[in-house]
């Protein structure tokens, strides 16, 4: 308790002072209060307060429009800083997080990616915590973007979708292939659909995308027949767009999508057979192609623009004649 309460005069003193006179101030408290005792409640109770700030965040990042397996995914990232410093969030300093941050990227062997994601949400909570006034200033404030190296991702040629296609063995898994590689959906939207959702017509179904919003994605005549033929060999009555393969026909799940296509990979030595990979396929050949960013990136459903520009990449080739063209 008595560490709370030099952080709380630190904290509120600081719009004052200057760095020296802090920790100046910082030695004469710790001095004056070394043999005080503070009545205080329990660590239990503390501990119990800090749990209620994390409901009411997470309560904040529903309202937001957050999926529940975001929300969740934040909650763990939260209570496992939290198990790890064993602090008030009020007490926690940039020291601590960054100790923290060190650690965790060590004893887990992840990337720098992967820290940079946690960093985010730790700062979204301190920040929060900030905007709210349950404490003065953000820790996180002082810890800045993790540098990760740009990886050339890889998508997929002409000849592995045509190889795919060629050697699915029922209706459902063609349809499936030529859904992903024509839309670019996301496999959690594409779960999602229900035959009603389709527009033949059009050649276009909506689609519900993260943060609960709704749009509209397009394909190709290919996928319109191959789609049709699996619908109309279909004897369930499931509203789901796709459904699984044996009786009683339920509702595909991405794991199930994500098994399916691993196995075609195997089976075909194409390595690395994933849902996502169809996704920046599509925006490559897109970009490839002349789209404008700004238009792929509504159709990808990006709410900022960094992030389709990570997806798409311009073809090595193209660099070269574009250079002959614009600048040799």
């Amino acid at each position: 308790m008595k560490e709370v309460v030099i952080h709380s005069i630190l904290q509120r003193m600081e719009p004052f002072l200057d760095n020296g006179k802090l920790k100046q101030l910082d030695l004469v408290l710790e001095q004056v209060l070394k043999n005080c005792t503070i009545d205080s409640t329990t660590s239990t109770d503390q501990r119990l307060s800090d749990e209620q700030l994390v409901e009411k965040f997470l309560s904040a990042k529903a309202i937001e429009g957050c999926s529940p397996k975001t929300i969740n995914y934040y909650k763990q990232t939260i209570n496992n800083m939290y198990k790890y410093i064993d602090k008030s969030f009020v007490c926690i300093s940039t020291d601590d997080l960054r100790h923290y941050l060190i650690d965790y990227q060590i004893n887990g062997n992840l990337s720098r990616v992967t820290v940079d994601n946690v960093r985010r949400i730790l700062s979204s909570f301190f920040g929060w915590l900030e905007d709210e006034d349950y404490i003065l200033k953000s820790p996180v404030r002082r810890i800045h973007k993790v540098k990760s190296i740009t990886t050339i991702k890889d998508t997929y040629s002409d000849e592995a979708l045509e190889i795919m296609r060629d050697n699915c063995d029922n209706l459902r898994d063609l349809a499936i292939i030529d859904m992903l590689a024509s839309t670019g959906m996301r496999v959690g939207e594409m779960v999602l659909l229900n035959r009603c959702d389709v527009d033949f017509q059009e050649r276009e179904c909506v689609v519900l995308g993260k943060g609960s919003k709704e749009r509209i994605v397009y394909f190709d005549a290919r996928t319109k027949l191959h789609l049709k033929n699996y619908l109309a060999s279909r004897q369930d009555n499931n509203p789901a767009l796709f459904v699984t393969l044996k009786a009683p026909h339920q509702r595909l799940q991405i794991g199930g999508i994500e098994r399916r296509l691993r196995d075609i990979g195997k089976k075909l030595k194409i390595q690395q057979v994933h849902p996502h990979k169809f996704r920046r396929t599509l925006a490559t050949i897109a970009i490839d192609k002349g789209m404008p960013i700004e238009q792929l990136q509504k159709l990808l459903g990006h709410q900022r623009i960094d992030t389709t520009l990570q997806y798409a990449m311009v073809k090595q080739s193209n660099v070269k004649i574009a250079h002959k063209r614009f600048v040799s």
